[in-house]
């Protein structure tokens, strides 16, 4: 029986799961941990007050160490960075060196080094080790990365990648995970290469899949349209589903929303009467539905996931724990599309 670890990567948390075959879901251990950006952006704060010059290695990650950083260049402190790590910052590196930051090979003399990764083998061995637990078969995670899109802005084409699903994946819920990742979405290929066997998705992917892995959820989609909705920290993502397939996709930034006008846009949304350019000139990612067929019934429950659920709160809609646990949403989303990808429709 193989065991997985499940990771949800997010901005100042990574939620865990160490998925046991042949252990009730309940009783698998889970974990709620400090994300590693969380975890570098204070390893960089303590080296800024004791006026050390730092450098950058590693692979690209999540850049939510960037206002540390940011503090450390305002300390007239140096900072250096391999081409790898750097990536970490902005795959553009005219942007990264515009900062005042050194691209380097190596690490200057006296400069201090700091690691940045997603994901660290060596630090979940050690945990694991100490949690009594075994080094798992395979890993799944995932992350939000709004990919390196040359030429046009990071919201029009994180939402241009939801639009090729949709169009040339024909909205199929097993590819919204993937064995091999996009060349578009870097730190999704960094996650890859560091994980090693397993497989990896957007953490939106993630959050709706999880909302599937609800056994009533999964089966009501196959007689009728339902809207899913994960309202997280940074982005409100939500998606159209009917019969194993997704329908469409609704993008913004959820601190440009409060709960009337997300509760308007997801009814034009269900009626496929909003459009990419209203959300877009709205400072979000984008909208994107395809004919809707009848038989779904206008898409009508509305199920939320996320840590900003609140913000819907007294509005007809049907909150969701997948697993027993909203917080491991996104892992119980892995194991889902894991199976989606497996053998069909599974369920665990």
């Amino acid at each position: 029986m193989q065991k997985v670890l499940c990771l949800d990567i997010g901005s100042g948390t990574q939620d865990v799961l160490y998925y046991i075959p042949d252990r009730e879901i309940e009783n698998c251990p889970k974990f709620i941990l400090p994300s590693p950006a969380v975890i570098v952006g204070q390893r960089i704060a303590q080296l800024t007050k004791q006026g050390k010059n730092i450098y950058l290695y590693g692979q690209n990650m999540g850049g939510g160490f960037k206002f540390a950083l940011k503090g450390h260049l305002k300390k007239g402190l140096e900072v250096a960075a391999h081409p790898q790590a750097a990536l970490a910052i902005s795959d553009d590196m005219r942007k990264v060196k515009g900062m005042g930051i050194n691209i380097t090979e190596n690490c200057p003399p006296g400069f201090c080094p700091v690691y940045l990764t997603d994901f660290d083998p060596g630090f979940w061995q050690s945990f694991l080790a100490l949690s009594g637990l075994d080094y798992p078969d395979f890993v799944l995670a995932c992350v939000q990365d709004h990919g390196f899109h040359p030429g046009t802005s990071n919201r029009r084409g994180r939402f241009e990648l939801w639009e090729d699903f949709l169009r040339n994946s024909q909205g199929r819920l097993e590819e919204l995970i993937f064995s091999e990742p996009p060349q578009q979405l870097t730190r999704l290929k960094s996650l890859k290469n560091m994980i090693g066997a397993g497989m990896v998705a957007d953490t939106g992917s993630a959050a709706i899949l999880g909302a599937l892995f609800v056994p009533e959820v999964e089966e009501m989609t196959s007689s009728q349209g339902i809207c899913v909705v994960n309202v997280g920290n940074s982005h409100t993502i939500a998606f159209l589903v009917y019969k194993q397939k997704v329908w469409g996709i609704y993008e913004h930034h959820t601190g440009l929303l409060d709960g009337q006008k997300l509760m308007q846009q997801l009814e034009r949304f269900r009626q496929g009467s909003l459009t990419n350019d209203q959300v877009f000139a709205d400072n979000g990612h984008g909208c994107l539905v395809l004919d809707l067929p009848t038989e779904a019934k206008g898409f009508e429950p509305i199920f939320v996931l996320g840590p900003k659920r609140k913000m819907l709160k007294g509005f007809d809609v049907h909150f969701l724990s997948p697993g027993g646990d909203m917080m491991l949403a996104g892992c119980f989303g892995l194991l889902k599309g894991m199976n989606y990808r497996a053998c069909g429709q599974t369920q665990f």
